[in-house]
């Protein structure tokens, strides 16, 4: 059976606007927002409205032998969203309706296309908040970040996607759609299949609905700053916040080259001192008294640690234009070239370490190396800029990248905290988990897909 065949079925199934072959526009759709990642050439793109048109794809595409990559917005970067060359690009966009929300049970029903942004600003209507919160969460979909299982700024006190997901509706490799999880507060009948297909990216099913979990909406957050003259010391703080059983609601480091970077792009002093090594930024979101005390205890542990400076604040647009320094960076970093963001996570007593490795690792490549991350939870975004026009200077970046994948397992780490293996790490998840942990994955992948149907060779290969 021809692939020209295969392309009628789907048109005749979906109609002609949802199949598309130029492949002006295909290409469009052909990777995500990692350049390190390969990807190849689409047969098509496909852009079904429902449920039935996504088992339609399964089926047409199972018959015909052709495999699909499932997609959203394609804001990942991991490339676990690539196409592969001769694949069906699924993409899910268009089931785009919040099904219901159920604000007495404190629950979402949602479709993958929806993006988060839009879904977080519905829910807060009604009084309720979904709490996973991606830098892209302005044009990230939902299916996407259960796909990669996406965390966040917030994920300190919220925790990551995974943690919000009471149940998804899943096409499987036959076209029949699995329905799993629950409604209820409780439930342990039988494997936690939800969990399974979160964070799968793509390789077990096509995500078609989720339920999700909803919190009381939130106080408006305080904020903290404090700086400090060694990495050590910031980290140390840390630690130590972490070893008093405080939860912000978010807590992120910078380190010099991120400070100087956003400092620079913004045209501002953030009131530190030439010799500032570390910034911590931190909110509470508990509102009120227990919101000044939660910061007031924050600011004496930054003290105690040796910041030069720690200030509070309960002005919402003081705190806006604090955190807006965080916000930046990689905005910021653009003014010395093009970037390249790795993801990392390491215990919170390590994060020090972490950074004085990737300092090591910028001077033995000879290019600049940005640390950001989500201190909280010890999910470190090192960040190295290159030329856009230097092979050679890729290359260096490239080394960069897996030298600091090897220092974070090295000091306990994992080589990805939220973006994902995709197919810039494959190599790298088979060190983490070993030689049984790849069989165990094989076997289910096995399990639930035998004909290799949903994207192939991402995470790790048959």
């Amino acid at each position: 059976m021809s692939n020209h065949a295969l392309v009628t079925r789907l048109r005749e199934r979906l109609g002609d606007a949802a199949v598309l072959t130029d492949t002006d526009v295909t290409d469009a759709y052909s990777r995500d927002m990692m350049p390190l990642a390969d990807s190849g050439k689409p047969l098509a793109v496909v852009l079904p409205s429902d449920v039935e048109g996504v088992q339609a794809v399964v089926k047409a595409c199972a018959e015909f032998e052709v495999p699909i990559v499932p997609r959203g917005a394609g804001s990942g970067l991991s490339g676990a969203a690539n196409a592969i060359d001769g694949c069906v690009v699924l993409v899910l966009t268009k089931l785009d309706q919040i099904v219901e929300i159920d604000e007495g049970n404190r629950l979402a029903v949602v479709q993958p296309g929806v993006v988060n942004l839009d879904f977080r600003n519905a829910v807060e209507k009604h009084g309720l908040f979904y709490p996973p919160d991606p830098s892209s969460y302005d044009w990230c979909t939902i299916g996407g970040n259960l796909s990669t299982n996406a965390g966040g700024l917030c994920c300190v006190k919220y925790g990551v996607t995974t943690d919000s997901v009471l149940g998804l509706e899943v096409v499987l490799a036959d076209g029949s759609v699995l329905k799993t999880g629950r409604r209820t507060v409780k439930g342990v009948a039988g494997y936690d299949l939800a969990r399974l297909f979160v964070g799968s990216e793509g390789t077990l099913g096509v995500i078609t609905q989720a339920t999700v979990a909803l919190k009381p909406l939130p106080q408006l957050p305080s904020t903290l700053v404090a700086a400090f003259n060694s990495t050590e010391a910031a980290g140390e703080a840390v630690a130590r916040v972490v070893r008093e059983g405080l939860v912000p609601s978010l807590m992120e480091i910078m380190d010099a080259t991120s400070i100087k970077a956003a400092e620079a792009y913004l045209k501002t002093d953030l009131g530190t001192s030439s010799d500032c090594k570390a910034l911590l930024l931190a909110q509470s979101d508990s509102g009120g008294e227990v919101a000044r005390k939660e910061l007031a205890v924050l600011e004496q542990i930054c003290v105690d640690c040796g910041a030069d400076l720690a200030y509070a604040t309960e002005d919402l647009e003081e705190g806006k234009m604090l955190l807006q320094a965080r916000r930046v960076v990689l905005t910021a970093l653009e003014m010395y070239g093009v970037w390249l963001t790795d993801d990392v996570c390491v215990p919170r007593t390590r994060i020090a370490e972490l950074i004085a490795g990737c300092e090591r690792i910028s001077e033995e490549v000879g290019l600049r190396i940005a640390v950001v991350g989500h201190a909280g939870d010890g999910n470190m975004h090192p960040t190295i800029v290159y030329a856009p026009d230097s092979e050679e200077e890729f290359a260096r970046a490239r080394t960069a990248f897996d030298a600091i994948l090897d220092v974070s397992l090295s000091l306990g780490g994992t080589v990805t905290g939220e973006h994902g293996i995709g197919r810039i790490k494959r190599e790298w998840l088979a060190k983490e988990i070993g030689e049984v942990g790849i069989r165990v994955h094989r076997q289910i992948k096995r399990a639930l897909d035998p004909g290799n149907l949903f994207n192939p060779g991402s995470m790790f290969s048959l």
